[in-house]
């Protein structure tokens, strides 16, 4: 992971080509295939046999049938990295049963890795990280699309909402962190997105689903997921309770 971000920052400080990709015109650059090339030459001989899923590789849902996987976004928040902003990460999954087993994401430019193994926690550059307790929205730091941020404060005018964390990996781990409180994320986000920080948010007593409260489960062959809210326990109950009762409005 620390080469992979050295290189990215290598990359980022010369001049590098960028172009768009994809229906959606989605941006992506020297750095983003850079790391992608790294990190699919270095991880699969620690799990072989794993398939492999990445934003920058063609998918190759036969290759990825086995039961464990990897989940890799090379530079999740590319945008930020062409721009020269500092929230910027390299994600990167190991899913067992379609659940993340294994999850490091890094911030090359903060230098703040987190890690986590199912079962055993998850830390930020060797230290445990934990999610907020509570269940109040009262003082709450959100942090996500504006839409939820504006619905949520005229609901609970005492909310703060926070700047844009344009990592969506980042913004969800912000929550394991204790950082946020609350982190949303609309739909259309991806598995290379959500995986890693779906395990360090769980595995530091969060909570991250659906607005249904359901799981999310990786290595399917639809790889697309639903709007997302990841807080700590009791702040989940009473987040999912709110936005069940205003669906149409958070759609």
């Amino acid at each position: 992971m620390r080469e992979a971000g050295e290189l990215a920052r290598v990359t980022a400080s010369r001049p590098f080509k960028r172009w768009t990709k994809g229906h959606d015109n989605s941006p992506v650059s020297e750095g983003d295939i850079a790391v992608n090339t790294l990190l699919q030459e270095r991880l699969p001989p620690l799990a072989p046999g794993a398939g492999w899923l990445s934003e920058e590789t063609e998918d190759d849902l036969a290759a990825r049938s086995a039961s464990l996987a990897w989940i890799v976004d090379p530079i999740d928040g590319t945008r930020a990295y062409i721009s020269g902003r500092t929230d910027w990460t390299i994600s990167v999954a190991l899913v067992e049963e379609g659940r993340p087993a294994v999850a490091a994401l890094y911030a090359p430019v903060t230098e703040e890795m987190f890690l986590a193994v199912r079962g055993q926690g998850a830390t930020l550059n060797g230290a445990p990280i934990h999610a907020p307790d509570g269940s109040s929205l009262t003082g709450a730091r959100l942090a996500g699309p504006k839409r939820y941020l504006d619905r949520l404060e005229s609901l609970s005018p005492t909310v703060l909402p926070q700047p844009k964390v344009h990592s969506l990996a980042l913004r969800l781990t912000r929550v394991a962190q204790g950082q946020l409180d609350v982190a949303f994320a609309s739909g259309g986000s991806h598995d290379w997105d959500l995986a890693a920080a779906d395990l360090l948010v769980h595995e530091a007593g969060g909570v991250m689903t659906d607005f249904a409260g359901q799981a999310l489960h990786y290595n399917r062959p639809h790889v697309v997921h639903a709007a997302l809210i990841a807080a700590g326990p009791a702040r989940h109950g009473t987040l999912i309770e709110l936005v069940r009762d205003r669906e149409a409005e958070f759609a």
